[in-house]
């Protein structure tokens, strides 16, 4: 791996890790620190209103891509939007939840929609830096990212907040953010030719005309049941622990810790054998290791499974799960419009965590109606079923933004 290649990897995992500690902290740890101050589990429930803005970022996506006409564009979108944020986390750290926590709540959609815009201009940028041959490589820096972010945001951030408070906690995370950017200040502007009359012509119709695609309708129902064989594992996986008896301290450490770990280790060669395979052999057989997962939830749930069968089980479980993300981002870059990188990235990606949140309420009602074991088995045919259908299902647009 050349220089060039290293300083890509370690500023997209940089921009990364940015994106996905506040988030992490903010969804999983806040409501805990909320639960210990006797807050109600409706205004906790309130709190999950800061994911919408990446629920929603398709739709301002366009305006991004309009006004980024080079590299640097996308830059500066990326350093503005980081700079709101930590601007915006830093002032919530001067309010106190108990006295002002409808404006923090507001702050926070703020701060999240910053962070949304500033992904949609990152992964408009990997994309665009990216080599062809980088990508599997490149989006193994980009879900590793997020799962140690996951990893830090749940854990480490807690033990800062028992120690310091709630007012250097905050400070801290914004210091984080601005810090993030120091890799991508010192990345070079590439001399490229201009794309102006591609952009020019981007707008928010671009959103519709995504799925008038040739093949779209077949690459939607892959991002939407890519991740089906083990969401519904992932979904159930805390309430089973709580119904073994386990501590939510005990949960947390098997999702928080061994989970996230996991997801992050498996990220990293996953992009190797995407590079060695190519991304459509990639993208058919790493549903397997979801198959593996989980028969292997199906095994243990025959007895009562041991604290080591748990935390095997936790390892293939996220271990499959970063392996897929990886396969998913590389498999979504190679499906985007040239001039509208950001836009297309954004809606396949957005399609993926709406056909999860499906699956994922799905699965809670059907464990209500089956038990665990029941869809264990239904998650290890479900994957079998995704390595057959791949083949059919996958495609990839052939006018892509390739630098080779």
């Amino acid at each position: 791996m050349d220089v060039s290649s290293k300083q890509k990897y370690g500023t997209l995992l940089s921009l990364y890790l940015a994106q996905s500690v506040p988030m992490s902290f903010f969804s999983t740890v806040m409501p805990v620190i909320m639960r210990s101050e006797h807050y109600s589990l409706t205004a906790i429930g309130l709190i999950q209103l800061i994911k919408l803005p990446w629920i929603l970022k398709f739709l301002w996506a366009p305006l991004v891509d309009k006004t980024s006409i080079k590299h640097l564009h996308y830059k500066q979108w990326i350093i503005a939007s980081e700079l709101f944020y930590a601007i915006t986390i830093f002032s919530i750290g001067f309010l106190q939840p108990d006295l002002n926590f409808k404006l923090i709540i507001f702050l926070m959609l703020l701060a999240f929609t910053a962070s949304a815009t500033q992904d949609i201009a990152t992964d408009a940028f990997a994309i665009l830096i990216l080599k062809r041959k980088e990508r599997g490589q490149g989006n193994s820096m980009q879900s590793a990212g997020s799962f140690l972010g996951a990893l830090s945001g749940s854990g480490v951030l807690l033990i800062v907040y028992h120690y310091y408070g709630w007012f250097w906690l905050l400070a801290g995370l914004a210091v984080f953010a601005v810090v993030a950017l120091i890799p991508l200040l010192f990345y070079p502007n590439q001399s490229e030719r201009k794309q102006k009359p591609e952009k020019e012509n981007v707008s928010f119709k671009d959103i519709w005309l995504y799925f008038k695609q040739k093949d779209a309708i077949k690459s939607v129902l892959l991002l939407i049941f890519y991740y089906a064989g083990m969401v519904g594992i992932l979904t159930m996986s805390k309430p089973w622990l709580i119904d073994l008896g386990y501590s939510i301290k005990e949960v947390g450490i098997f999702t928080g810790i061994y989970g996230a770990a996991a997801g992050a280790l498996f990220a990293f060669p996953a992009g190797y054998i995407i590079k060695r395979l190519g991304v459509k052999k990639a993208v058919r057989y790493f549903p397997l290791s979801a198959v593996a997962a989980a028969l292997w939830f199906y095994k243990i749930q025959q007895n009562t499974p041991s604290y080591s069968d748990i935390i095997v089980g936790m390892i293939l479980l996220w271990g499959a799960y970063g392996m897929a993300t990886v396969a998913v981002y590389t498999y979504a870059m190679n499906n985007v419009r040239k001039g509208r990188e950001g836009t297309d990235f954004t809606i396949q990606i957005v399609i993926t965590h709406l056909g999860s949140l499906l699956i994922a309420v799905g699965s809670g009602k059907l464990t209500n109606i089956v038990g665990y074991q029941k869809l264990f088995f239904i998650e290890v045919v479900i994957a079998l079923a995704l390595f057959l259908v791949v083949p059919q299902l996958y495609s990839e647009n052939k006018k892509i933004t390739n630098h080779d």
